[in-house]
């Protein structure tokens, strides 16, 4: 397949670069800086939030499915992934591009944005702890970046394009296992961590699976 991999040079993005590559795929990096690249691939230099849209449509144009691990690594990063999934949309829009794939986070369902103001409290896949504790908490600790992240899904599920959007627990740098649960449109139960090659796994296969599009699906070891 042709794929164009937003944010190649991030933990997930790095992942869905080598694993497509290891797995025959004709990808094309779309990153800020190419020279940050683990593979030698075609590559794209672009800045998302204030993009060169003929090079950004060059890129998506013709593909077969844009995968993006675009999200904000800290306070600093707050706006990427809205500003850049929105530059994103709008290439893959106007070249004809379809399918998109694009990695969330697990509690984001519970998240306000700008058109859900009032999300569900709780996730109905999460149990006890989760609901109580460990979402509270992080929700509290990492409110801009997920505020950024819930602004990111908006966009998409506006999009009209054929999306899924994948959304896992604590990310670890593991080895790939090809071993994991999966559940559309909830969290898994005691689903804590999942490494970052796991989804990028997923991500991958979820490209040629038409039940996937228009849903959010969660994934946990």
């Amino acid at each position: 397949m042709k794929l164009a991999i937003i944010g190649a040079t991030g933990g997930i993005g790095r992942q869905l670069l080598e694993q497509s590559v290891d797995a025959g795929h004709d990808a094309t990096a779309v990153v800020r800086d190419p020279s940050r690249l683990s593979r030698p691939v075609s590559s794209v230099a672009v800045d998302l939030v204030h993009p060169d849209w003929n090079a950004l449509e060059a890129a998506v144009g013709g593909r077969d499915a844009v995968l993006s691990g675009l999200g904000p690594r800290s306070n600093s990063d707050v706006g990427v992934a809205s500003a850049g999934t929105a530059a994103m949309v709008k290439a893959m829009q106007a070249t004809g591009t379809r399918r998109l794939v694009l990695v969330s986070a697990a509690p984001i369902g519970t998240v306000p944005s700008p058109s859900h103001p009032h999300p569900p409290r709780h996730d109905p896949g999460d149990g006890f702890f989760m609901r109580h504790f460990f979402s509270p908490l992080t929700k509290l600790a990492l409110r801009n970046q997920y505020g950024d992240l819930a602004a990111m899904e908006e966009i998409v599920r506006d999009s009209q394009l054929d999306w899924t959007i994948v959304r896992p627990p604590r990310l670890t740098d593991k080895p790939p296992t090809g071993r994991y649960r999966t559940a559309y449109g909830h969290n898994l139960r005691r689903g804590f961590l999942i490494s970052r090659a796991d989804v990028a796994d997923l991500m991958l296969r979820l490209i040629g699976d038409p039940t996937s599009i228009g849903q959010v699906v969660g994934i946990a070891n």
